[in-house]
């Protein structure tokens, strides 16, 4: 046999050596799906839809795939629901096979289904709503904003619609529009989340409204155990530089809950910044101490320790927080400049 043959006959035996090995592998795994199939608590749903006179089969599929859900079993589960609603198109099923594709990752599959269902069923909002968490979680952000400006040009009194609308735009740093929509689902829905969406990105700006919206919110706490509405306002006064009014709302949170880190770790950066660092470090201490796996509180405890002089300290923290979090550059910075 010439040189060249050999080769090709050596081609398809390796190729079909990967393709018996695929075989055996799709094989494997079909055998061991069945087996899981054919046990409890499966098995005697299994058993009724190999059963020729069944008639509603599409039932049957789609509780055997809501008890495989229940079960984390959604590779398995998915291939039900797809059976349950290409028997029985229904809007639930619908949802629940939407929902279970994004899960496993297949959302190219999850958005031609909620595509369609969206003609098919155009007064349900649970379609365009999941399609545009699917496009936010996908990054496709165009996509998501169109889906929400959809629903509130159908209807502009639609909360949930400006509230998500809202969340969107402040992840892409559009303040202004972000506050808008933010706003417009807080006065036609005003209940705490978001209104407290709305208080720390007014908090985060410098505007004082913050302040209006949480003292509204903590008017209403009846039970005393909310701490959003002082963070909020602690981290507007720390934005405006009134350190020591910040410093008495980061108080009230950890008097609610003394394992607040990020009242700490605020508190502490208040400190900091009066320069009053012995007390800002115990504060850090604290931080540390409530959560020792909070990158955060290391590195402040070292920005205290290399104010002081103490450079050893300071790096060993830095070396910490850095542990904690590879990819916390303010830490690595700090190594660099002191070493």
């Amino acid at each position: 046999m010439n040189s060249p043959l050999r080769t090709l006959f050596l081609l398809f035996g390796i190729i079909g050596c990967g393709i018996a090995g695929c075989h055996n592998n799709k094989a494997g795994q079909d055998d061991q799906q069945a087996a899981i199939l054919s046990h409890p608590p499966y098995a005697s749903l299994t058993d009724s839809l190999s059963m020729d006179k069944v008639t509603d089969k599409a039932a049957i599929y789609f509780r055997r795939a809501e008890l495989l859900s229940r079960n984390n079993l959604h590779e398995l589960a998915v291939k039900d629901y797809q059976r349950s609603w290409e028997m029985v198109p229904d809007e639930y099923t619908a949802t629940r096979y939407a929902s279970t594709l994004a899960i496993l990752g297949q959302t190219s599959q999850a958005i031609r289904l909620l595509t369609d269902c969206q003609q098919r069923f155009p007064s349900n909002p649970a379609f365009p709503d999941l399609l545009g968490d699917i496009y936010q979680q996908t990054g496709r952000t165009s996509e998501a904003l169109g889906v929400y400006d959809a629903l509130l040009k159908k209807d502009s009194s639609d909360f949930e619609a400006w509230y998500e609308k809202g969340l969107l735009l402040e992840r892409q740093k559009d303040t202004a529009g972000a506050i808008l929509a933010l706003g417009k689902a807080y006065r036609l829905q005003p209940v705490n989340t978001y209104a407290l969406e709305l208080a720390h990105l007014y908090a985060e700006h410098r505007n004082p409204s913050a302040l209006a919206i949480c003292d509204k919110v903590l008017s209403k706490d009846s039970t005393h155990e909310l701490l959003d509405p002082f963070f909020i306002k602690g981290i507007y006064y720390s934005n405006i530089t009134q350190y020591k009014k910040a410093i008495v709302q980061f108080d009230s949170c950890i008097r609610r809950d003394w394992k607040f880190t990020d009242a700490y770790l605020e508190k502490g950066i208040a400190l900091y910044k009066q320069k009053a660092y012995d007390t800002a470090l115990s504060t850090f201490r604290m931080t540390i101490q409530v959560s020792n796996t909070y990158p955060d509180g290391y590195y402040w405890a070292g920005r205290c320790y290399e104010v002081k002089g103490q450079k050893d300290e300071a790096i060993r923290y830095y070396r910490q927080a850095l542990a904690l979090d590879k990819d916390f550059s303010e830490a690595a910075d700090r190594i660099k400049h002191l070493q």
